[in-house]
C-alpha cells in the first residue's frame, strides 16, 4: 500500500530577485522555488504559518509532497535546503526539487508489529521495547511503502529484532548499512529484579 502523500501548496511568485522575495515576506509568504524534473523552474509563494507549522512537525527534508499550484499540474517534489533567519532562525526561502515516478529518495518509514499474541514471550510478561518506531530507507517515488511490518511469531524473552530480520517492500533499502536494531522483548520486571538479586548474591559470595 503506498503511503498517502500530503499536500503542499503554494502561488505563483511574480517577478524575481530580492525585492520580489521581500514583497512575498511582507505579504506573509516564504519564497521558493521549484527546478528539474526536465521542466524550467518556477518561483513560488508558500504561506508562512503553514510552512512553519510543517518544520515544526519534523522530518520536513525527508519528507515527499505532493505540490498544489493554481494553474499547474501537481507534482510531487522533496524540499533540498530551507534558509533561515541568522538571528530568529525562522525560514526566509526554500528550494524543492521535482520528482520522476522513477526517482530514488531517503523517506523515513513507519514501523508496524503483528502477531505478538503468536509470541511466547509475550504470554510470559515480556514487553515489546520499540528502538526504532520509523526507519529511514532508499524508495522509489512512485512505489512508497505505507509501512514496513515486523511479525513477533515465535519471539521469546531476550529476543532482539534487527533490520535484517525484516523483509522489505520491493526496492527498498535501507539507508544506515548496518545491522541496526529495530525492537526488543524485555524481561517483566520482577524477573530483571530477580536476576539482578541473584547476581549480587553471587558477587558477595565471591567475595568472601
Amino acid at each position: 500500500m503506498a503511503k498517502e502523500i500530503p499536500d503542499l501548496k503554494a502561488e505563483v511568485r511574480t517577478g524575481t530577485g530580492k525585492g520580489a522575495a521581500r514583497q512575498a515576506r511582507r505579504e506573509g509568504h516564504v519564497p521558493g522555488i521549484v527546478y528539474g524534473g526536465g521542466a524550467d523552474p518556477l518561483p513560488i509563494n508558500v504561506d508562512y504559518y503553514a510552512l512553519l507549522k510543517r518544520l515544526k512537525a519534523g522530518r520536513f527534508l525527508s519528507t515527499l509532497f505532493n505540490l498544489k499550484v493554481e494553474g499547474h499540474q501537481d507534482v510531487r517534489v522533496i524540499c533540498r535546503n530551507v534558509q533561515r533567519d541568522v538571528v530568529k532562525d525562522l525560514p526566509t526561502h526554500l528550494d524543492l526539487m521535482r520528482l520522476k515516478q522513477s526517482s530514488r529518495i531517503n523517506l523515513f518509514i513507519h514501523v508496524t508489529f503483528e502477531n505478538q499474541d503468536k509470541a511466547p514471550g509475550f504470554r510470559k510478561g515480556g514487553t515489546l521495547v520499540i528502538v526504532r518506531p520509523e526507519v529511514e530507507l532508499e524508495v522509489t517515488a512512485g512505489d512508497i511503502p505505507d509501512h514496513i511490518t515486523v511479525d513477533l511469531t515465535g519471539r521469546e524473552i531476550g529476543d532482539v529484532i534487527h533490520i535484517g530480520d525484516i523483509d522489505l517492500p520491493k526496492g527498498a533499502v535501507p539507508t544506515i548499512k548496518r545491522n541496526f536494531v529495530i525492537a526488543n522483548i524485555a524481561a517483566p520486571s520482577g524477573l530483571r529484579s530477580a536476576e539482578a538479586g541473584e547476581g549480587e548474591g553471587e558477587s558477595e559470595t565471591a567475595e568472601e
